[in-house]
């Protein structure tokens, strides 16, 4: 993670990373909206950086992952702690990877599912 990032300033941890799967928390506070629930946009933004860190390594080195399109449900909302995103490969192709993202809270119970699609090219 580089200083500065968006992921950065969100507080998002990895705890595991690879091709097929990559898994990252994030804390709650700090990332509400007005009503202390843990803000949609922030689930977001943590599901497009876990699949998009899964897409980076799947492509390899000398290539890149850019996020083409991302969809997000939101289940249930968390106030405190922290959530977790697992980042599971749908797909891992030449030129695109898709991975669906499971957000939960610290209890297990599921926040939020998302999908990214992210195209591979040459850097």
């Amino acid at each position: 993670m580089h200083d500065g990032t968006l992921a950065s300033r969100m507080g998002i941890e990895f705890l595991e990373a690879g091709p097929d799967r990559v898994v990252g928390r994030m804390p709650v506070e700090g990332n509400t909206q007005p009503y202390g629930l843990l803000h949609g946009g922030a689930s977001a933004v943590l599901a497009e950086t876990l699949g998009s860190v899964a897409a980076a390594i799947h492509a390899g080195p000398e290539r890149i992952a850019l996020g083409v399109e991302i969809n997000a449900t939101h289940h249930r909302s968390a106030r405190s702690g922290h959530v977790t995103g697992v980042a599971t490969r749908l797909h891992g192709g030449r030129t695109l990877a898709t991975y669906e993202i499971e957000i939960s809270d610290e209890e297990g119970r599921r926040v939020c599912t998302s999908r990214l699609t992210c195209v591979l090219r040459d850097r």
